[in-house]
């Protein structure tokens, strides 16, 4: 089975919206407002802390519940 590429995704739930893993439960929930003297270095900072933060989690450890056999 071939080993799939996980991507940052946007999602719509009725509890979040917001950005997370194509392969697993990881969302991003930055902590606190962004800061910074424009919407541009607010935005800017905001996209940094969240491209580390799905850069360095790892699937394995936000797993995906399995569906129950029927």
């Amino acid at each position: 089975m071939e080993a799939r590429r996980r991507e940052l995704v946007w999602i719509e739930r009725q509890d979040f919206w917001g950005w997370g893993c194509s392969q697993c439960v990881w969302v991003f929930k930055m902590a606190g407002s962004p800061i910074g003297d424009s919407i541009d270095k607010m935005r800017s900072q905001y996209e940094k802390q969240r491209d580390k933060e799905f850069t360095s989690h790892v699937c394995a450890e936000h797993p995906r519940a399995k569906n129950p056999k029927r």
